[in-house]
């Protein structure tokens, strides 16, 4: 990190791939619903399933992209595996951006490059 004329840090831009990294993998609807969901508290895949709605090989084949991202982690209890955030970290990052988005209001959501109509395009156009 250096420090601009104006005393402000600033990164090189390759620098901030592992960052990038991060926000992308959050960025995943599905992810980040399991990894608000763990920051309630651990749950097993039957679980996650249930209370998302979504398929086991859906839940499981992000849980294991959070887990090689180190973000979270599963302890085995009898036949079942409990996960739960390994990063506590990580609820303060999902706490400031709740307080974000709530300072920003419809902004984020209008944004036409990554609000939710764009999104909503995106899919349309992948049909």
């Amino acid at each position: 990190m250096t420090m601009n004329s104006g005393g402000a840090t600033t990164e090189p831009r390759t620098e901030l791939g592992a960052a990038a990294a991060l926000f992308r993998g959050l960025a995943d609807p599905t992810r980040l619903a399991i990894t608000r969901r763990l920051a309630a508290g651990r749950a097993r895949v039957v679980d996650l399933c249930n209370e998302l709605g979504l398929a086991q090989s859906t839940v499981s084949s992000h849980l294991a992209c959070l887990r090689e991202c180190g973000l979270i982690d599963s302890r085995p209890e009898g036949r079942a595996s409990w996960y739960f955030l390994a990063r506590p970290e990580l609820l303060d990052l999902l706490a400031a951006a709740e307080g974000l988005l709530a300072a920003t209001g419809d902004a984020v959501a209008l944004c036409p490059n990554y609000g939710t109509a764009a999104a909503g395009d995106m899919n349309e156009g992948d049909a």
